[in-house]
């Protein structure tokens, strides 16, 4: 059948409206899906907020959008959409709710794990060519209990055992790990590797068992669904990522959790200045002659989203540079500055999205003053509120920023082409 996502030109949305946007015959067979998906998240975004639940209503939306395959390559069956339009995707359903886009971002960043450092074995690409054919959801797990949030080591190793595999890892978080058809989990290499060694797994629903090890009752981001759980999976070898993981996290991982979770902090600003805009424009007609108070207010949101938006795009078309061009070769080629300075790129990308994102709410915030306070008006902003404060946090900011002060220490120029 044909694909509502094939290719088509990269065009980024403009302001989107204060609701899920409306699907139009005249858009991009892509964004056209992901307005229709992002519709349906829109219905139940508070109820999923409120009960801590899975967004189960917009999953299958995106799987009835064949949107969950949107980037896999074309030789594997899927669309082959580069990192803009994901991005792009992600915005335009953050408007509607910041979970779906969440979760739609995370399980992206684990498809281009695969496509790039898995495609050389037929395990792999089989496993893609599934993902298009029956929608598939990728989660993953790379935290571990007493090791926290520091993804590049890990205290659980991989069990060999002729051809097959076993690991058992405790996780504090795998978001929608319940819900996920495969995760992609970290591990040392053997058990006698130190505890940098890592390799990226893929196990699959099937061969594995989730025992759930705390419940997810947080501020924001609710419906993720990031419980802790002991995970136990088998498999075979082909199922282990050949290349180490500390490059697949440097070269793809990273860059495009930066990039991709900034555009869902993106959406989410998106659709609270809307909602203020909103709130002006109702205050201006209810006093004609007279401009409401919150004017200037609203000129700074709407300064700093653009602002956002901005860096956004630039940084979504630096790493899909990136991710197109990641093969032994390029990277042999490529100039240590480049490197340091896509690296530093990346990271400064992250800590200032997540907190102006947070800086844009809470100026609509006061321009909403009780109306965006409450829940339940056409106003209200607290669940945008609630679920940015998870964004200075994803990846702590406080790392990212020693990690950018010892990128910045080797660089001789982080202002011109000359480093």
């Amino acid at each position: 059948m044909n694909n509502p996502l094939e290719h088509d030109a990269i065009a980024r949305s403009g302001t989107p409206a204060s609701t899920a946007p409306t699907a139009s015959r005249s858009q991009p067979g892509w964004r056209a899906a992901a307005q229709r998906a992002a519709a349906v998240a829109a219905q139940f975004a508070n109820d999923v907020d409120r009960d801590a639940r899975f967004p189960a209503e917009a999953v299958d939306a995106l799987r009835r959008e064949r949107l969950l395959s949107a980037m896999v390559p074309k030789a594997f069956g899927g669309p082959g959409l580069g990192v803009v339009e994901i991005g792009a995707i992600c915005e335009t359903l953050a408007q509607a709710c910041a979970s779906t886009a969440m979760i739609y971002a995370m399980h992206q960043i684990e498809i281009a794990c695969i496509d790039k450092y898995g495609s050389s074995l037929p395990w792999q690409r089989a496993l893609l060519a599934k993902v298009v054919e029956h929608q598939l959801l990728l989660a993953s797990a790379t935290s571990e209990e007493n090791i926290g949030g520091n993804l590049r080591t890990s205290s659980c190793a991989i069990q060999i055992d002729g051809a097959r595999f076993r690991i058992e890892k405790l996780a504090p978080t795998i978001s929608y790990g319940a819900n996920a058809d495969g995760i992609l989990v970290t591990a040392r290499r053997t058990p006698e590797s130190p505890a940098g060694d890592q390799v990226l797994i893929v196990v699959l629903k099937a061969e594995t068992q989730l025992e759930k090890r705390g419940e997810w009752d947080s501020m924001g981001m609710r419906g993720t669904c990031s419980e802790g759980f002991r995970l136990v999976a088998t498999g075979v070898e082909q199922q282990i990522l050949p290349t180490p993981f500390a490059e697949i996290a440097d070269q793809t991982m990273l860059p495009l959790s930066h990039t991709l979770w900034a555009s869902v902090w993106t959406g989410v600003a998106s659709d609270a200045v809307n909602r203020a805009s909103a709130f002006f424009r109702a205050q201006a007609r209810s006093k004609p002659g007279s401009a409401p108070p919150a004017g200037p207010r609203l000129a700074e949101a709407v300064g700093l989203l653009r602002m956002m938006q901005a860096r956004l795009a630039a940084g979504l078309e630096a790493a899909q540079r990136v991710h197109e061009t990641v093969d032994d070769a390029c990277r042999a080629d490529t100039p240590l500055s480049a490197i340091l300075g896509f690296a530093t790129d990346m990271n400064t990308l992250k800590t200032s999205l997540s907190n102006t994102a947070l800086q844009v709410v809470q100026e609509v915030l006061m321009i909403c003053g009780m109306a965006g306070y409450k829940n339940g008006t056409e106003y209200s902003v607290g669940r945008h509120l609630r679920d940015l404060y998870s964004a200075p946090l994803m990846i702590s900011n406080d790392r990212i920023a020693q990690n950018t002060a010892n990128l910045l220490a080797v660089q001789r120029s982080v202002v011109s082409g000359d480093n």
